[in-house]
């Protein structure tokens, strides 16, 4: 089965926390904070693969977890970094997040492309000895690693895409010029999936067509599998409007062309700045002033067209000389850019953002910075509760409690920690 969508959950690995161990050895008293730092987590990373032609995978499995970074040991050793997940997807796959619909990778390349980073380990207790704090007894815990709710879209790699209503040739047209096989009989939407072709020319070049299956009248609006089918499109170098010139099964080539070119342009408003060439099939059955005729109105809106009878070549090599000819002079397939990430990573909010709520009299502090760092107190340690209130004074939390009104003697909560305001 041809699948070239799916929504999947990535996460990546959480940083291994830092440890909390004090140096032991024979007749060496006081040996001094030794905890060691936590690895890194893994990253998602998404590479492609050449053997894989559709998104069928993805139907079965939906969670990808990277794993959780070592965590630290004593003697100063740090904790292994954790592998990389490797997601592989065929090649042309489009990454976007789920929630804001940003492009987070394009996999048509050979690099591999990490689309969620794991978190820093958190750093052992040995980096919080002070000349005043000798014996520190709490560690830095590791950053949560990035997670996501992310859509994959397969769009072909091709430089040719034939379009056009159902049952024109398209595919009749593609078998005969590549070794591609499709389906090919009297009836509509023959070809219910993308097929790909490499056609070669006479002088070693090559060049990929894809057959589009048949596109309908509101295609953009996801008639017919109009949005599966317009996707593959939008990579396309050139574009091959193929028309059943003879009209007969019962339509107007006329009106079928500005159908199909409608629906192209209202799915991607760049589709209609695409370079195209007319193909005008089933020319036998066509008089030579229904011939002549569709190619003044063609031509008149600044198109080649090429009159051909798909099954027997006639008219095809001239057909295929101009669309080598075309490709020569246009630019590499379309790859897109990775959309910038609009929220500031876990490492760069940290000690930065708060919030305070007033619930029922109780002041309640919440800032994902914190939640971090209470892991990592050890609240029955009077250092540690020491080193915990110079953190909420310097990253401003007292200040916003203050201008949140905050009196001597009320209730704050900060997550599961509560206590009462002392100036």
């Amino acid at each position: 089965m041809f699948v070239d969508a799916a929504k999947i959950y990535i996460k990546a690995g959480d940083g291994g926390d830092g440890h909390v161990s004090f140096h032991r050895e024979k007749y060496v008293a006081a040996g001094g904070p030794d905890g060691g730092d936590g690895g890194r987590g893994g990253n998602v990373v998404f590479a492609a693969d050449d053997n894989l032609s559709t998104l069928a995978d993805f139907r079965y499995k939906r969670k990808y977890l990277a794993q959780k970074g070592e965590n630290g040991r004593a003697a100063r050793r740090s904790g292994k970094s954790a592998p990389d997940l490797v997601i592989r997807v065929p090649r042309g796959t489009v990454v976007r997040e789920l929630q804001t619909g940003r492009i987070m990778a394009d996999i048509s390349g050979d690099e591999p492309v990490i689309v969620a980073r794991g978190g820093n380990g958190g750093w052992g207790n040995i980096h919080f000895a002070t000349p005043t704090r000798q014996a520190p007894r709490f560690a830095k815990p590791g950053l949560p690693g990035e997670e996501f709710d992310v859509q994959l879209e397969l769009k072909l790699l091709a430089d040719v895409g034939l379009v056009g209503f159902p049952n024109v040739g398209k595919s009749s047209l593609i078998s005969v010029v590549s070794e591609a096989k499709p389906v090919i009989a009297d009836y509509h939407f023959t070809t219910i999936t993308p097929v790909l072709g490499v056609v070669r020319m006479g002088d070693g070049a090559s060049f990929v067509m894809a057959d589009i299956p048949g596109l309908i009248q509101d295609a953009n609006q996801g008639v017919g599998l109009g949005h599966q089918f317009l996707r593959h499109v939008e990579r396309c170098r050139l574009l091959v409007h193929m028309v059943d010139i003879a009209g007969s099964e019962g339509r107007d080539p006329k009106e079928d062309f500005a159908i199909i070119n409608h629906e192209l342009a209202a799915f991607n408003p760049e589709l209609a700045k695409r370079p195209m060439l007319v193909a005008g099939n089933k020319c036998d059955l066509a008089t030579d002033e229904q011939i002549e005729e569709f190619r003044r109105f063609t031509e008149e809106k600044g198109y080649a067209f090429f009159p051909i009878m798909a099954p027997i070549r006639h008219g095809v090599d001239e057909l295929l000389n101009k669309i080598y000819e075309s490709l020569s002079k246009l630019p590499p397939i379309v790859r897109y850019a990775a959309e910038p990430v609009p929220v500031e990573r876990a490492e760069e909010i940290e000690r930065r953002e708060v919030t305070v709520r007033v619930v029922d009299g109780i002041y309640v502090v919440e800032g994902k910075w914190l939640l971090n760092i209470m892991r990592s107190v050890n609240f029955d340690d009077y250092e540690s509760l020491q080193y915990f209130q110079r953190v909420l004074i310097n990253a401003g939390v007292i200040d916003a409690l203050r201008q949140a009104g905050v009196q001597e003697g009320d209730t704050v909560s900060i997550y599961d920690l509560d206590f009462d305001f002392v100036e």
